[in-house]
């Protein structure tokens, strides 16, 4: 696509507020179990790959779309491309997996899908984000590791 941009006018929205914390989140001897707000705020700041703008701004990831069992170790995150044909669907997804990965603890099954109806090829790559080798793959790809990590990073005030 040589510099042009597939969605050059994202519709972008407001992000929502800070978490508000209690005196039972400081507390270390009290079992926390993690809900889907916790989650939320993991990857609500993931950078979109082709725009300056985070995937919460976009409405790619919302916080209702985030499904956590503590109790049973699982996550299920669905995201919305911003447009039907977005190539970057796989990258948004994988980016979405490999922060839950290294941020939440080993025993959480991770499941990160296109919400249903909103991408052309919504199976390919929900496929492909199942498949812990083509996942495992990918990650090994240095400069498909290096674009996940920038989506990653933290961005300078």
């Amino acid at each position: 696509m040589s510099g042009m941009l597939e969605n050059e006018n994202p519709v972008v929205f407001q992000r929502s507020g800070a978490r508000l914390w209690t005196a039972a989140d400081e507390d270390e001897g009290v079992h926390d179990p993690i809900d889907h707000r916790e989650v939320f705020d993991l990857i609500r700041s993931i950078n979109d790959p082709e725009h300056p703008l985070s995937l919460e701004e976009l409405n790619v990831v919302e916080q209702v779309r985030v499904q956590v069992n503590d109790e049973d170790s699982t996550v299920g995150i669905e995201f919305t491309p911003t447009i039907p044909h977005c190539s970057m669907a796989t990258l948004i997804g994988l980016s979405i997996k490999v922060k839950l990965l290294r941020s939440l603890p080993e025993r959480f099954k991770i499941d990160v899908h296109i919400t249903p109806g909103t991408h052309a090829s919504e199976d390919a790559v929900n496929k492909q984000l199942a498949d812990k080798e083509r996942v495992a793959a990918a990650l090994e790809n240095s400069q498909l590791l290096e674009v996940v990590n920038q989506c990653l990073s933290t961005k300078s005030p």
